[in-house]
């Protein structure tokens, strides 16, 4: 296989995965369970700045990530992709809050943490990462 090829999973299986056992082994737990997976995922795949997190989100699969304003101490990014794909009505965005709130807090060194809200109509998931000035990590 040359090296510019990319093994690539079927959206069923990460779908299989994602959305139908995840939240069933984690329950009512899944957002939580979540949001620490994204930030150990975050400390094994760290970025040398927030700018290769639409390149990182990508390669995994998560969908198109782009950011839409950031401020001195906060920053809105927006996920889409095909409707099918980012399965927007299903599946919980916590992993990639997490993601984001690890990543942003090695960049910035501030203790940060990101929400997520989903917007079924747009098919876009928006996050808010707000790190804390006064809290020096």
């Amino acid at each position: 296989m040359a090296v510019d090829q990319m093994k690539t999973i079927p959206a069923f299986g990460y779908e299989i995965v994602r959305d139908s056992l995840l939240s069933s082994i984690l329950g009512k737990h899944e957002e939580d369970v979540l949001y620490w997976a994204g930030k150990q995922i975050a400390r094994k795949f760290p970025l040398f700045s927030m700018t290769e997190a639409a390149s990182f989100f990508h390669e995994a699969g998560w969908g198109i990530l782009s950011l839409e304003k950031e401020t001195k101490d906060e920053a809105y990014y927006f996920l889409t992709n095909e409707q099918d794909l980012l399965n927007i009505e299903n599946r919980c965005f916590r992993l990639e809050a997490g993601f984001l709130a690890e990543q942003m807090q090695k960049n910035i060194g501030f203790l940060t943490e990101c929400y997520d809200e989903k917007n079924v109509k747009q098919n876009t998931v928006k996050f808010h990462v707000k790190w804390d000035l006064k809290e020096q990590m």
